[in-house]
């Protein structure tokens, strides 16, 4: 154990980490590597690899994973907000050469080849662009002569149209979704409001007539003709578990669908686990959500606050949409069930979101004195 008494930075970091979130973030890798021993060894035999290929490199991302985000736990606000700049400034540039350089898989150009290691740029800019826009939204917030909304907004066009040119439904729709969420807890006017949905459901109609992959899915998903093979197995998979599941290894889902061990490792814990394991998973996505916004909402500083609140928001749709195309409630969208589902940088990333997560919600006394004090002297609370 650490001392109280010890003044070093672990032993700080120690007593002033949030243990319940960093436990949960714990829990759900636990899991996710469980449930790649269920869900990827038939989907690895299929394909003529070793049973137990991806079991071992979910194995082998876990390690990194776990030290990124404990590292990054260790920043101070300040320097989470420049790490996030360096980040996104990163990862938008390999977004762009995704375009000309990268890999195509299913008619989509997301990913990129270093070194041998393919690498998803969009979801590394996900908790970047969070953190970034959460500065600029506090930034006008302290001081409105400070263009900072108008900036956020010309960041979000840039990265808009970049996933839209891969073209990645799924991943705009999330980071439009967690960006108006913490626009709207800025104070966004209503004329703003107005505005930016028109633009979005302008944008949602360009995309279904411009894009026929994107209108191909939506209308099987309304009509439920066509290739509807995956979500249609999915779901009766789900329904075959019943409450308690047909037991480890007896499920049927991961010896059909390709993406059981990715896209579709809910439905493979339904059949084997049952439905009160998906509700504990679910019970758990929402405590992690619940919890962070409750610490956003008795943040004093404005920067912390946003983001906090985007980041864990980002983890929540996300799993949102993953469980909502398991349960055939949405169309289908290849996203990831965060820290589950079988995938290296899908799983970096989120522990990049974790360690942003952890870093910003840990506890610092002397800071929070200050800004009880300033608070109480109609002073406010300057940004870190």
């Amino acid at each position: 154990m650490v001392s109280r008494a010890e003044r070093g930075p672990v032993a700080d970091w120690f007593w002033t980490i949030d243990r319940f979130f960093l436990a949960t973030f714990i829990l759900l890798m636990g899991v996710g590597f469980m449930l790649s021993f269920a869900a990827s060894p038939a989907v690895a035999e299929r394909i003529g690899l070793d049973s137990f290929h991806f079991v071992k490199r979910h194995a082998v991302f876990l390690l990194p994973s776990l030290v990124v985000m404990v590292a990054i736990s260790f920043l101070s606000p300040r320097q989470v907000r420049r790490a996030a700049i360096i980040l996104l400034g990163v990862s938008l540039s390999m977004m762009v050469l995704v375009l000309f350089i990268g890999q195509e898989v299913k008619g989509s150009m997301r990913w990129i080849s270093i070194a041998g290691i393919s690498i998803q740029p969009s979801e590394f800019m996900k908790p970047a662009f969070v953190v970034v826009c959460a500065w600029l939204f506090s930034e006008h917030a302290r001081q409105p002569e400070i263009p900072g909304n108008l900036f956020a907004i010309l960041l979000f066009g840039i990265v808009g149209a970049l996933l839209v040119a891969q073209p990645d439904l799924g991943q705009t729709i999330l980071t439009t979704a967690v960006w108006g969420g913490m626009f709207f807890m800025a104070g966004m006017p209503w004329l703003w409001i107005i505005v930016l949905a028109g633009a979005a459901f302008g944008g949602f109609f360009v995309a279904y007539t411009m894009l026929p992959h994107v209108a191909g899915r939506i209308d099987k998903f309304l009509t439920g003709e066509g290739d509807t093979f995956q979500m249609d197995t999915a779901r009766e998979a789900i329904i075959r578990g019943d409450w308690f599941g047909r037991g480890p290894g007896e499920g049927i889902v991961k010896r059909i669908i390709p993406d059981s061990h990715t896209d579709f490792v809910f439905s493979v814990a339904a059949e084997e686990f049952g439905i009160v394991f998906c509700m504990l998973i679910v019970m758990i996505f929402a405590f992690l959500v619940l919890r962070g916004l409750n610490h956003a909402f008795r943040e004093r500083n404005d920067f912390n606050r946003f983001a906090v609140a985007g980041l864990v928001l980002q983890i929540g749709i996300q799993s949102m949409i993953n469980i909502g195309v398991n349960l055939e409630l949405l169309p289908a969208k290849g996203m990831t069930l965060p820290l589950i589902s079988y995938g290296g940088s899908s799983m970096v990333a989120i522990c990049v979101t974790a360690g942003f997560i952890l870093a910003l919600t840990r506890h610092r006394p002397e800071k929070r004195a200050v800004e009880r004090s300033l608070f109480r002297s109609g002073i406010g609370v300057p940004a870190e």
